[in-house]
């Protein structure tokens, strides 16, 4: 039977953070300095963090109790916005036109005084509360705000400045709604700005801030109606999302900020909250329950009470550039749920089981061009990738291993080593040159991605054609998440096509135009610890001879040392067609071989293959 944590428990984990923060702030409760190097935008901003974020998880405390018994955790945050907006206060605020992570943090500030509204805005002085305004307004006619989920800092900021009578800009409002709409794409996905990012943004920000910002006093009448459209959008991305979370609860491993870790779960509560139809309420908080329980099963927070930069332990490698240390206290997105009482559905209704804890699963879903593959027997939800890469169609970038690789799992984490951003080589195929030089996918266009069903015999198809090309990145990066930008050489033109069905990937590859430079053909698989319960898999099922080896990587997976990845290098010859078996699979479920179970290939026509696949099943699909 399954059984979630119950809300008290999840109360009692939300003060424990908010206990292992507070110890850390500032004077008069302003900043929230955790322990840790400085992050990319200094100290100060750093404690600005500290008290935006764990403000979130304050203000959904307080809002759920009602203000009952939460006396100690008002006064310090209301302390602290004092101080916050006083010009004289030795840790005041960095201000929304002196750095513009402030605009990010102050999105927060404005939600949560909203939710709290009777317990801390009502109560301010009045002087405190004109300095508040003071300092939100600077986000009135700014127009630097990043055209990405950005936009919804200053959405939100103006809403609660319109209904404390501070100065707003209807102009403004009407353009980031605009902006937020353009981002839409099929099926309720939107892209977070106008590349092909795709990611875990997609729930934590774009579909999250609308169902809290409807929410909003004075949001009403700003909405014009467009909830319910904002609803059903959510509601149709959460039947894929949902089968996006592991047995284990394990969220997938893919996109950038993955130190935010559980608020992966944010989407789930946004459902319950609004109250989509399609999903049912024990579903969302089960969903919700697996992902949060999924680290705090891990050790997470640490032993101090502190979230650290990483995954299920601190790992520096994985935050982006600009994080400090209190950069990952936006996980408290997942923990949405404590602000809801405790008489509300989601937290009445009995558990119902995720998909991947009901059967396989086997999904396509169009907007980022992934095949979802999940299997019951091991838990583990994989996907494929054709349409993903945090960039432009046709662009020239390196692959980010965060985007951009064919594959991602609920089990494994893409190499993010200095090297994973120049020299693509788990989950891809890539043309290297003469030195050895991998070339990038990043720009590719998507040809397919769709279910075909034959009787017992479905399978995933999804495939791409890519003008591979080999990059010399420039000395000076972004380091946000994208591919790096430098001078690119064409390599030559592969067409991947995906065969999905359960653990297995059969990846046919076409070659085409190839460079003069290029000397052979790489296709890599899944990254796995070497000490650990999954095999990852690699068999020449058709093509010229091929050289198998394994790569080690070590510093290189939140996951941790050492990783393998199994390669099959190819000869590069124009005309070839490559076809691969790509398993991931847990130990104990292999044959007693410790061999996936072997595939047959039939080339029924110039266009169509027969496979049988390790279960035995039998699919005839059009590869062209």
């Amino acid at each position: 039977m399954l059984a979630d944590r119950n809300r008290q428990e999840w109360v009692a984990y939300a003060d424990r953070l908010l206990a292992g923060a507070l110890r850390w702030a500032s004077p008069n409760h302003a900043r929230i300095e955790v322990p840790g190097a400085p992050g990319g935008y200094g100290s100060d901003v750093d404690g600005l963090e500290g008290f935006a974020r764990t403000f979130l998880l304050a203000g959904f405390r307080i809002a759920g109790a009602q203000g009952e018994g939460v006396d100690e955790l008002v006064a310090a945050y209301t302390r602290g916005i004092v101080a916050g907006v006083d010009p004289a206060a030795p840790d005041r605020w960095v201000r929304l036109d002196e750095h513009p992570q402030a605009k990010v943090e102050a999105a927060s500030i404005a939600l949560i005084l909203d939710l709290t509204r009777p317990w801390i805005w009502d109560r301010l002085d009045r002087v405190t509360q004109d300095r508040v305004v003071d300092y939100l307004a600077p986000a009135v006619g700014d127009q630097s705000y990043p055209r990405t989920n950005w936009l919804w800092f200053r959405l939100v900021v103006q809403t609660f400045l319109r209904s404390v009578g501070g100065p707003w800009s209807r102009a403004d409002v009407d353009a980031d709604l605009a902006l937020h709409d353009s981002f839409s794409r099929a099926a309720g996905w939107s892209s977070d700005g106008e590349e092909r990012s795709f990611d875990h943004y997609v729930g934590w920000a774009l579909h999250l801030y609308p169902v809290l910002w409807s929410r909003m006093q004075g949001a009403e009448d700003l909405a014009g109606g467009r909830t319910a459209v904002d609803v059903a959008a959510l509601d149709r991305y959460l039947q894929d999302a949902v089968c996006l979370v592991g047995a284990d609860g394990a969220p997938l491993l893919q996109g950038r900020s993955l130190i935010y870790r559980f608020a992966a779960a944010a989407p789930f509560w946004a459902g319950a909250l609004a109250g989509v139809p399609s999903l049912s309420p024990g579903l969302l908080r089960h969903a919700a329950d697996a992902v949060t329980g999924h680290f705090a099963d891990h050790g997470v927070p640490d032993d101090r009470g502190l979230l650290t930069m990483g995954w299920h332990h601190e790992w520096r490698t994985l935050a982006q550039s600009y994080s400090g240390p209190a950069s990952p206290y936006w996980a408290v997105k997942g923990l949405l749920g404590i602000a809801l009482p405790a008489d509300h559905p989601v937290w009445t209704a009995p558990v119902e089981a995720l998909p991947i804890e009901q059967g396989d699963v086997l999904r396509s879903v169009e907007a980022p061009g992934w095949i979802i593959s999940g299997t019951r027997a091991d838990g583990i939800v994989r996907i494929v990738n054709h349409g993903t890469d945090h960039a432009l169609e046709a662009d020239t970038v390196t692959d980010s291993p965060l985007y951009a690789r064919l594959g991602y799992s609920t089990a494994t984490s893409p190499l993010l080593d200095e090297d994973a951003w120049t020299e693509p080589l788990e989950q891809s195929v890539a043309i290297l040159d003469e030195v050895g030089r991998a070339s990038h996918r990043a720009g590719m266009t998507t040809l397919r991605c769709e279910v075909e069903s034959d009787g017992p015999g479905r399978v995933g198809v999804a495939a791409s054609r890519v003008h591979a090309h080999w990059v010399a990145p420039d000395a000076d990066q972004q380091r946000h998440g994208s591919g790096w930008r430098g001078a690119s050489v064409p390599a030559g033109e592969l067409v991947v096509t995906s065969l999905v069905r359960g653990p297995w990937e059969l990846r046919v590859v076409r070659v085409a135009g190839l460079s003069d430079a290029a000397t052979s053909l790489r296709v890599g698989g899944w990254p796995v610890l070497a000490t650990g319960a999954l095999t990852s898999t690699l068999t020449p099922i058709e093509g010229p001879p091929a050289r198998a080896t394994t790569v080690v990587r070590t510093g290189s997976s939140p996951l941790g040392d050492p990783v393998h990845v199994p390669v099959l290098t190819y000869p590069a010859r124009t005309d070839d067609v490559i076809v691969t078996l790509v398993g991931l699979e847990r130990v104990d479920i292999l044959s007693p071989t410790g061999a996936p179970a072997p595939v047959t290939l039939v080339h029924e026509s110039d266009d169509r293959v027969r496979v049988t696949w390790p279960d035995g099943a039998t699919t005839s699909t059009c590869i062209a």
